[in-house]
């Protein structure tokens, strides 16, 4: 008899995920943070359910197709190490679920607790006009679009590729009628648009920690996560650029994570604010258009 014979409920293959992810000692960078809650993902993800019902079905009988595809999708895990939202087609950011593809970077931007606050205090009044820059998949953009509902939205992104992902999420979410899509190298193809924000998490891990990244992050793009020898080649545009883009009251939001250090050593005259970040995560800046003159 096979595993796909003797397993047959949602809880029968609930328990062997975990317990295989758990022996297998993987990396969990990508939504979770442990073996369980993996899983969960995982078999939520393969059946197509609510994020928070699979404990009203753990009962549920599964096909036979269905449980093969699931003991692939584990195996995949264990054994390739790809990220579960990579198995799925599916990732959740700021509370709603987004497309993902290997051409764009599984959402997990802790910028995502700013968008849910609406960035106060750093922002005052609410943005009429919004841009995501290095938009990938889109989902920054689009949550701030949901957060403020009057606003308009530009997501751009130098790569076609992650583009089709993020117009894919904008018929996703029904927000075709004001966010656009945009194919722009930074702010190449933007030039005499302004905005009241710009949010943007473009790539900034530097050689070294590129270098030593578990494999699961192998499977997402390395044009969006490297970013040069000290992570900042991508953020020093920005920063040379952005104030032409920003309403006289505008604000740039940006995540730089790790080379958060390198960046404050490369601009010590940048006043730089730093959310405090309830959920974890750091590497956030907030700058307000009135001091980026300070650059």
């Amino acid at each position: 008899m096979s595993l796909v014979d003797d397993l047959v409920t949602i809880a029968d293959w609930l328990r062997l995920a975990a317990t295989r992810f758990a022996a297998a000692e993987l990396h969990y960078g990508h939504g979770t943070d442990n073996a369980w809650d993996e899983a969960v993902a995982l078999l939520r993800g393969a059946l197509g359910l609510p994020h928070d019902k699979l404990q009203f079905v753990l009962d549920a009988r599964l096909t036979r197709k269905e449980r093969r595809r699931v003991l692939e999708m584990i195996d995949a895990r264990v054994g390739l190490r790809v990220p579960v939202s990579y198995l799925t087609g599916e990732a959740y950011f700021a509370g709603r679920s987004y497309r993902v593809t290997r051409d764009v970077l599984i959402p997990r931007s802790p910028i995502a607790e700013l968008i849910e606050a609406g960035f106060e205090p750093w922002i005052t009044q609410p943005p009429e006009s919004i841009l995501d820059l290095c938009a990938g998949s889109g989902c920054i953009g689009i949550a701030c679009g949901h957060r403020f509902p009057d606003a308009t939205v530009v997501l751009s992104d130098v790569d076609p590729r992650a583009l089709a992902v993020a117009r894919e999420n904008v018929d996703r979410h029904g927000v075709g009628d004001r966010v656009e899509v945009v194919e722009s190298d930074l702010f190449a193809s933007l030039e005499g648009r302004v905005f009241d924000l710009i949010v943007t998490n473009p790539p900034y891990v530097n050689a070294e920690d590129l270098a030593a990244m578990p494999q699961e992050f192998r499977h997402e793009p390395v044009r969006a996560l490297a970013a040069g020898l000290d992570g900042l080649d991508v953020v020093r545009r920005i920063l040379q650029e952005a104030l032409r883009f920003l309403r006289d009251e505008g604000s740039l939001v940006g995540e730089v994570g790790a080379s958060a250090p390198a960046l404050l050593e490369a601009f010590p005259t940048l006043p730089f604010e730093w959310p405090l970040l309830q959920r974890g995560g750091d590497g956030v800046f907030v700058l307000h258009a009135t001091r980026l003159p300070a650059y």
